[in-house]
């Protein structure tokens, strides 16, 4: 519980870190990019954004995930409004998707995902190296936003604010069951694909860059 909390601050000092909030903007580019190919449904939509999020929180923490989807949101807005007017509640909702992101995945990785069978034995390691923990955690975290974000908070919202009558409450919750369910099939297999990807290619930068210092 205390190295959960830790993760915190030790996520906020990221945020002086210069390479931290040039690599947090590209991501924020690559969201808004994968944003702006979302398919609208009335109960639900169906967007990747969410991966460049997942990016954020694995390699700076939940504190730089809240601000990286609090912007997210506010630059969506600006980029597309679409009509609908700015609700900052949408906003901390995404604010607190990117969090659960960090809060799940950031220290996870400082043993290095990558690394070899630990000597004790204890690090259940696949055969391309990978530490099994870490696509456990992917797992959690994915179903942690799935069941939290999408089903529950955006839902509640929605009919708070009038864009689901209050009768159709049930029918729009079974509807973004079903919607992430079958979407979990694809989610899950890009994450597994992705994060460990942009994690290696984020850990060889940084030793390429110490060793040309």
């Amino acid at each position: 519980m205390k190295s959960f909390f830790s993760s915190f601050g030790k996520s906020a000092k990221e945020l002086t870190n210069i390479r931290c909030l040039c690599v947090t903007g590209i991501f924020i580019a690559v969201s808004m990019l994968l944003e702006s190919l979302t398919i609208n449904t009335p109960y639900f939509k169906i967007s990747f954004a969410y991966l460049a999020a997942a990016c954020i929180g694995m390699l700076f923490g939940p504190t730089v995930g809240f601000f990286a989807g609090l912007i997210c949101d506010v630059v969506g807005f600006i980029a597309n409004p679409a009509g609908a007017p700015f609700l900052p509640a949408y906003t901390l909702v995404q604010g607190l998707s990117g969090l659960i992101y960090g809060a799940v995945l950031y220290t996870k990785v400082d043993y290095s995902i990558f690394s070899k069978k630990a000597e004790d034995g204890k690090e259940a390691v696949t055969k391309s190296g990978l530490s099994v923990q870490f696509f456990v955690r992917i797992v959690v975290a994915k179903l942690l936003n799935i069941t939290i974000i999408n089903i529950f908070i955006n839902t509640a919202l929605n009919m708070h604010y009038g864009f689901i009558p209050k009768q159709a409450y049930s029918a729009a919750i079974a509807a973004r069951v079903i919607k992430n369910l079958v979407q979990l099939a694809v989610d899950i297999p890009l994450m597994f694909a992705i994060l460990p990807a942009v994690y290696l290619a984020y850990r060889r930068m940084s030793v390429n860059r110490k060793t040309a210092a």
